[in-house]
């Protein structure tokens, strides 16, 4: 992210500014602003604005938001030449760790991989999360057979979702707390 005198140089708003601006817009539409990042560096520079929301962001959405987002952007230093820019809104991604409990809850169903605080690994499918722990379901000795283990978000060090190319085992879906209609889309 480029510092403040860059922003103030290419005329860019700030990342704040930019929150501040679309935090609104973003919430009445039912999602929120995960992160701005502000590139001044980039030829041309480029703001990215991450979003996330309980039903996911399908692109229909995304372009929504992307077009109120330019409007309200366009009103900022309007009277001023400011600097020409790429404005790209997007999803969290799947490559984005899973940090706090609501990124959790809204990736149930889906596949990750966890690192756990004592260094050992576990891949397993993401159940119901609630007070600070989450339901991993997680393969046992015999092929289609699974158990649940709860987890305190506390002991998982890391935690990424894994893209999948094939459906997930229904009775998988089914301890998740999941139907499969929609699961891991």
């Amino acid at each position: 992210m480029a510092s403040d005198p860059q922003l103030r140089t290419a005329k860019l708003p700030a990342q704040k500014q930019v929150i501040e601006l679309l935090d609104g817009e973003f919430a009445r539409a039912g999602y929120e602003i995960e992160d701005v990042v502000i590139d001044a560096s980039a030829r041309p520079p480029r703001i990215t604005v991450i979003a996330d929301g309980d039903t996911g962001l399908d692109l229909d959405s995304l372009a929504a938001l992307s077009r109120s987002a330019s409007e309200l952007l366009d009103t900022v230093d309007s009277a001023s030449a400011a600097t020409p820019y790429v404005l790209e809104v997007t999803s969290r991604g799947v490559d984005r760790p899973l940090t706090e409990e609501k990124h959790y809850r809204r990736a149930r169903g889906r596949k990750v991989e966890l690192t756990l605080v004592d260094g050992s690994q576990l891949t397993g499918r993401l159940g119901e999360t609630r007070d600070g722990s989450v339901a991993v379901v997680v393969p046992e000795g015999r092929r289609g057979s699974y158990s649940v283990r709860e987890l305190p978000l506390s002991d998982i060090a890391k935690a990424v979702v894994q893209v999948e190319f094939s459906p997930p085992n229904q009775r998988e879906l089914e301890l998740a707390g999941q139907t499969g209609k929609g699961a891991g889309a």
